[in-house]
């Protein structure tokens, strides 16, 4: 039976939830005289069909005292089932589920010592304690009782001192607790049992009464993978690099049978019909459906000859099913999957029509679970199911860091699913506002990513930065307003689903990062006519932007103007290098400073990498949005202290390589992921890669300063 993961997030959790009447306290004495139990299923409570049953204690009489507390006498059992003939079938209704309970560790002891008097196997399940997960909500509670804590999150108490309807309450208290702990950066399993672990007085005060550990240690060994070894070409090549099949764009208006003919001359198994005047060369998707081989045959099966008369637009299918041109192929993989599909339209940022992948373009790869992942996001249908699907981000990081891909190449694969995320949470805010009466967008719009997740440089340790451009309206006004709520529900959602409102502001929620066409084209020109660097916070990530739903082509214009703005800007590029500082990271004797014995590589090197390659790229208009791609633009158009930036491009390789296997390894071991990397795990060889990466950035404030005024 598999365990349940230590990445399941709290808020989509599938546990059951347990509690036990016993005939005393002394856990070494008592007998389980009913155990009942209630299923949450992806983080909601199912009190349908709850498990429920009163046991027989044997020999032993249940004690007068007991009675008054539950109501449960010998009558009352007299004829229910032994321990023996129940716990089996607890067990088969547990499955590999979370078992959750108040005071758990009692329920534990009791079930434990059951099986040992039966002989029963005793096969300890994965548990959490809402005791003690209050406790680390709110440390300074006054007791930690059921009733007081149901009591403090307003939540009723039904048939107290039965296990039923204590179960019940203790879900949701569970249920309640989890917002309280996302608050503490507790979001997982794991987490949930590493924070667990450090309320060592609780902890021993139990085990002392004879209690079972609530909650065991986490460790490497439980760091359960949900994927196997698989090809990983599908996430080293994206789809523009492989399409092979020609688009060839017809008019609705032509026959099948001419349809049939163009195919047959062409050698292609499928066209795209075109609603759109044929000679326009960007077609968009939206205005474009696709006939197959197969739709045709389809057509003559139902019709016979006459079918060969029908305008092909008729046997169309729309929408047309795409992907973009610079996601990896595991996307398309996952795509045609799910929609059953076997021919797929390739799309640029604006959502115009490029390129064509067929299921022959792909047969030569093989796909394991990870290809699912984006397709699971594309398919949620609240939080909780975006919870879900972003859960599996670790393992598919630790996957493909096994399988020998670089940190960079797994940014690139997380910050392509980082959009996807921001873009699922868009499409049910749209249907939160409309299901409030709130109406569909006023204006087309582009939801943007900004940051390392437009740079496609996104590691695990990470928060929103987002914006939205759309397409008229003025600051406050009725436009405004609405996308005001909208990037509320966007940034509620993705904190819910696992990516942390961003500490520096930078979400469409807020007015400063939401706005029409005209006000961002305003503000850019606003932001390279600043004199001062604190007045530039946060403005350099805005020429990361990267489009993930709406309009991309807003998009594309806003970060076009940008550029062009900021052409031979020296003065303002050279803003942004100064408000780089990297502190000095290498002891006199080349040791590694650290901190607790980690050194936070985000601050000590991957930063001033970033901000100075974007700082350069502005200046010299390489619109390249990657930080290696953005210092090679550089270096063709200088030519000048090339090995100084050949040197850069390795420190961003390192750094990128040592986080990512940071982080995969803390959140096995229920870390929150972070950018701090602890230097006595590094083999020789990876420390002195990391040394020679912080040579190479311990002057770059100099080196930025002389190439932006080399012309």
């Amino acid at each position: 039976m598999d365990r349940p993961k230590g990445s399941a997030p709290l808020l989509a959790l599938d546990a059951v939830v347990i509690d036990t009447e016993t005939t005393g306290l002394d856990p070494r004495k008592a007998r389980v005289i009913e155990l009942a139990a209630v299923r949450l299923s992806a983080g909601k409570l199912v009190e349908e069909n709850p498990f429920r049953e009163l046991i027989r204690p044997g020999n032993e009489s249940i004690p007068p005292a007991t009675t008054a507390i539950h109501g449960i006498d010998d009558a009352a059992v007299a004829g229910a089932p032994s321990f023996a003939e129940v716990w089996p079938r607890f067990r088969d209704y547990l499955g590999p589920s979370v078992l959750i309970g108040h005071t758990v560790g009692f329920d534990l002891a009791v079930c434990k010592r059951e099986c040992d008097q039966a002989r029963l196997p005793w096969l300890r399940p994965r548990t959490l304690d809402t005791r003690l997960l209050a406790e680390i909500a709110a440390p300074t509670l006054a007791g930690y009782t059921l009733e007081k804590l149901a009591a403090w999150l307003g939540i009723e108490v039904t048939d107290r001192h039965r296990a039923l309807g204590d179960a019940v309450t203790t879900a949701r208290v569970f249920l309640a607790l989890v917002p309280k702990l996302r608050d503490h950066g507790i979001r997982t399993v794991a987490e949930a049992e590493r924070a667990c672990h450090a309320l060592t007085s609780v902890l021993d005060d139990q085990v002392r009464s004879g209690w079972v550990e609530p909650v065991e240690p986490p460790s490497r060994v439980d760091a359960e993978r949900t994927l196997r070894r698989y090809d990983t070409y599908a996430f080293r090549r994206r789809n523009r690099d492989i399409m092979r099949t020609p688009v060839v764009f017809v008019s609705p208006d032509i026959s099948v049978a001419d349809a049939i003919a163009r195919a047959g001359r062409d050698k292609i198994s499928s066209l795209y019909v075109a609603d759109a005047p044929v000679a326009d060369e960007h077609i968009k998707a939206a205005d474009a459906g696709i006939v197959t081989e197969r739709d045709m045959l389809r057509a003559i099966d139902r019709h016979g000859a006459d079918a060969l008369k029908l305008p092909v637009g008729q046997i169309a299918a729309r929408p047309l099913i795409t992907v973009p041109a610079e996601a990896f192929l595991y996307r398309a993989i996952g795509r045609m999957s799910r929609h059953k599909v076997r021919h797929l339209g390739v799309v640029d940022e604006g959502g115009h029509v490029v390129g064509a992948l067929s299921a022959r373009d792909l047969l030569r790869l093989r796909a394991g679970e990870a290809v699912s992942l984006g397709d699971e996001i594309d398919d949620a249908q609240d939080a909780q199911g975006l919870a879900v699907a972003w859960a599996k981000l670790p393992h598919v990081a630790e996957s493909l860091l096994e399988e020998g891909l670089s940190g960079r190449e797994i940014a690139e694969v997380i910050s392509r699913e980082l959009g996807a995320l921001s873009r699922q949470a868009a499409v049910l805010a749209e249907r939160i506002m409309r299901d409030a009466g709130q109406g569909a967008p006023p204006v087309p719009y582009s939801l943007i990513v900004l940051g390392s997740a437009g740079r496609g440089e996104s590691l695990l340790a990470m928060d929103q930065d987002n914006a939205v451009i759309f397409e008229q309206g003025e600051p406050d006004g009725p436009e405004d307003r609405w996308f005001s709520v909208f990037g509320g529900h966007v940034a509620d959602i993705l904190h819910s689903a696992g990516v942390p409102y961003c500490k520096g502001g930078v979400m469409a929620k807020n007015a400063a990062w939401r706005g029409s066409v005209a006000t961002w084209l305003s503000r850019v020109e606003h932001w390279i006519s600043r004199s001062s660097p604190a007045d530039l916070l946060s403005v350099d990530i805005f020429f990361d932007l990267r489009a993930v739903h709406g309009d991309g082509n807003l998009a594309l214009k806003v970060r076009q103007a940008a550029f062009a703005a900021a052409d031979g800007q020296a003065a303002f590029a050279k803003l942004l290098v100064d408000a780089v500082r990297i502190p000095s990271s290498l002891g006199m004797f080349g040791g590694i400073r650290t901190t607790a014995g980690r050194i936070d590589l985000k601050a000590s090197g991957l930063f001033g990498v970033v901000a100075a390659a974007r700082a350069m790229a502005i200046r010299y208009h390489v619109m390249d949005r990657s930080t290696p791609g953005r210092l090679a633009g550089v270096k063709a158009l200088v030519h000048a202290s090339e090995r100084d930036l050949d040197a850069l491009v390795d420190a961003h390789a390192a750094f990128l390589d040592l986080i990512a296997a940071q982080q995969v390894e803390d959140a096995a071991n229920g870390l929150p992921p972070s950018n701090s990397v602890a230097v006595k795990r590094l083999s020789a060889r990876a420390n002195d890669r990391l040394r020679a990466a912080l040579q190479a950035v311990a002057h770059i404030d100099d080196l930025a300063r002389d190439l932006l005024f080399r012309h």
